[in-house]
């Protein structure tokens, strides 16, 4: 599996509809994912410099829709009509993985998050953007969802005991045996496992909202804001990751984000989304978004930083990792 910073061909999200999911309505979320596409595609006059978005809509109507928010941007996208649960392709998507100079993919059993989150043709969005891609790959026969895992493409795999170990994807399999699958279907040497997510985090831990590859050997992770309700499982990964002797750079956390009911959101810095010529990086109103932003700009000098509103996304469950999956260009 490359690392997310290799160029990629395309990458694949999706239309928000289901208002299940979205108790603020579902305005706020499609104006920030649609924004999220358009600095993917990165329009330079009215060419597309970035990279292709492939996103699923569920008919001619949510395309049209789709088009007004995008403007011009909609030259570098190509829709897919299908039926889907929601935005979520990090998770539902396959894993696209490079193998004797070809693209292949790696697809997974997805249970809907531990059976929390079941919704109507997610388990087959894996096989229909493969086929869409027109890629052939592997099956296999345990739960892994994308979001669970970061690589920074030359053997090294993050992964957190809470999601997989701790819940109902995986009963029977201990971290041994999960090891090993993870090894042979990412290709992957060494596996350092991160203890526990942030809190009333949908996911239940999932490392993309938590520590972020930025070179090969070099983690970003949140530092503790003053009076963080995340402070303790913050510094542990901190803590963590040094003690597996990678190298880690830290950027402001943003403290306790509120949904409008006045619940703590899993609000995270880290889940970002490392496009060909951009980082979309999800701000929440917070006194640390600037400075978050800035760290993270300068962790990728050869590409623009774009402060997306992620508040009304983290809502339905995640940010703008968890709605992407790239295709990487062999």
């Amino acid at each position: 599996m490359p690392a997310e910073w290799t160029p990629h061909t395309a990458v694949w999200t999706a239309w928000p509809h289901d208002p299940e999911q979205w108790l603020e309505g579902l305005d706020a979320p499609r104006r920030a994912l649609m924004q999220m596409v358009s600095a993917i595609v990165d329009l330079e006059g009215d060419r597309p410099r970035g990279e292709r978005v492939d996103l699923l809509v569920r008919d001619a109507q949510d395309e049209a829709a789709a088009r007004t928010l995008l403007g011009r941007a909609a030259a570098g996208v190509t829709f897919h009509h299908a039926t889907y649960g929601d935005v979520w392709l990090r998770d539902t998507g396959p894993i696209f993985v490079v193998r004797d100079g070809e693209l292949s993919a790696a697809r997974f059993r997805f249970d809907g998050w531990g059976g929390k989150y079941v919704m109507a043709g997610d388990t087959e969005v894996a096989a229909r953007v493969m086929a869409w891609a027109g890629v052939r790959g592997a099956a296999y026969d345990f739960v892994l969802e994308g979001g669970a895992i970061e690589v920074d493409g030359e053997g090294t795999l993050l992964t957190t005991r809470q999601c997989m170990l701790g819940g109902a994807r995986n009963p029977g399999l201990d971290q041994a045996a999960l090891d090993a699958r993870l090894r042979w279907a990412l290709g992957v040497e060494r596996i350092v496992w991160l203890d526990r997510g942030l809190e009333n985090d949908h996911t239940d831990g999932h490392i993309d909202t938590l520590a972020r590859f930025v070179a090969p050997g070099v983690v970003a992770c949140m530092e503790p804001a003053p009076n963080d309700p995340n402070r303790d499982a913050l510094a542990g990964i901190i803590a963590d990751l040094r003690a597996a002797k990678l190298e880690v750079v830290t950027v402001p956390s943003p403290g306790a984000v509120l949904d409008a009911t006045g619940m703590l959101m899993p609000a995270s810095y880290m889940n970002f989304y490392i496009a060909n010529t951009t980082i979309v990086v999800p701000v929440y109103g917070a006194a640390a978004d600037d400075a978050a932003v800035a760290a993270i700009a300068k962790l990728f000098p050869t590409r623009r930083a774009v402060a997306v509103d992620g508040k009304s996304v983290v809502v339905g469950g995640g940010a703008f990792h968890c709605s992407t999956q790239q295709q990487p260009t062999v």
